[in-house]
């Protein structure tokens, strides 16, 4: 196996100059970085990442905790953390915490112990006092859609609050007054804000929030289509259903069209997340934008900014939902 020193040699240079190519943390030329380059080429050099990582005190890895690895929600909040760090030449380890405190807290347990140099954590059940005295220890971390107070610099958050209003102003602008709602598990952050801001846009309408018109399901296409039978055979009569996810919201078209309901002429329906198949159900989905490719995006530059020192990278910690407004919702047919 070839070893740095002949890297060395055949490239004509010295050792620290081989090992500012290799770790990309000075400048070198272009001339002598390729020479570098080609000699490792021609002798087929593969740099012992053990040894850098003793060598440099650190791993070039980062460690990302997120609830699940299925479902259209998590997939784009990877793919936006790992495509900056790669670009950094960063890798990613991942874990799932699959929302139990105790495996997200194994989980954090698991990434530091594998030498992670930073943390991005999408976890919702970790206490706030675990998190506090986390940030005391020698691992930076950042965290996604939740803010924790005294830790807000170390947040990248959306306004769930504003979204939930957003999409159910929507409906009342159309004339809907009698509106179910189906939240996610209320004992998350996310959950509790966007029924907030659901109540709020009812409230400024005039409009009494009925708990015969509410469900709390599980943020899964099952429990939307579960939580939209109990709110069908609970007697009241509703033109407009809020969903707190498009998951959620693709579970109840399906129960309603299986039901005859038609959509959006019997019922209007908006989601929240703006996942990549709202747009092909049939009708395409109204629903609130969640940017968590993008948040993923920032997560990562707060990482390189904060962990490795790239202190002109920018980032935004705080996000604005926006409506995105397609064929599942109008006014209800006696407007």
């Amino acid at each position: 196996m070839a070893t740095i020193y002949e890297v060395s040699k055949l490239a004509g240079v010295s050792l620290a100059t081989v090992s500012r190519v290799m770790n990309q943390n000075a400048y070198v030329t272009d001339a002598t970085k390729q020479k570098v380059l080609d000699a490792m080429k021609e002798l087929n050099y593969r740099p012992n990442s053990a040894a850098q990582s003793l060598a440099l005190n650190r791993s070039d890895s980062v460690g990302v905790l997120v609830a699940e690895l299925d479902g259209p929600f998590y997939g784009p909040v990877m793919a936006g953390v790992e495509s900056e760090l790669r670009k950094a030449g960063k890798h990613v380890i991942i874990a799932a915490g699959h929302d139990d405190e105790e495996t997200e807290k194994e989980g954090v347990e698991f990434l530091i112990g594998r030498g992670c140099d930073a943390l991005i954590l999408l976890a919702e059940t970790l206490p706030n006092e675990y998190l506090i005295e986390l940030s005391k220890r020698d691992t930076p971390f950042v965290m996604l859609n939740r803010s924790t107070k005294t830790l807000e610099s170390q947040c990248i958050t959306l306004d769930n609050q504003l979204g939930g209003y957003l999409a159910t102003k929507l409906l009342i602008e159309q004339g809907h007054r009698d509106i179910a709602y189906i939240s996610g598990p209320l004992w998350k952050h996310d959950a509790e804000d966007r029924f907030a801001g659901h109540k709020q846009a009812m409230e400024e309408a005039g409009i009494e929030v009925d708990p015969a018109l509410l469900f709390e399901s599980d943020y899964r296409e099952a429990g939307g289509s579960s939580g939209f039978l109990q709110l069908l055979n609970s007697g009241r009569k509703f033109t407009a259903l809020a969903c707190a996810n498009d998951e959620m919201a693709s579970g109840a078209m399906i129960s309603a069209v299986q039901k005859g309901i038609r959509i959006p002429d019997d019922l209007s329906i908006v989601g929240f997340d703006n996942v990549h198949y709202a747009r092909l159900l049939t009708p395409s989905l109204t629903t609130v934008e969640f940017p968590i490719n993008e948040m993923g995006k920032m997560a990562a530059r707060w990482v390189l900014k904060n962990a490795y020192g790239k202190t002109k990278l920018s980032y935004n910690n705080y996000f604005s939902p926006k409506l995105i407004q397609r064929h599942s919702t109008k006014p209800p047919a006696s407007k």
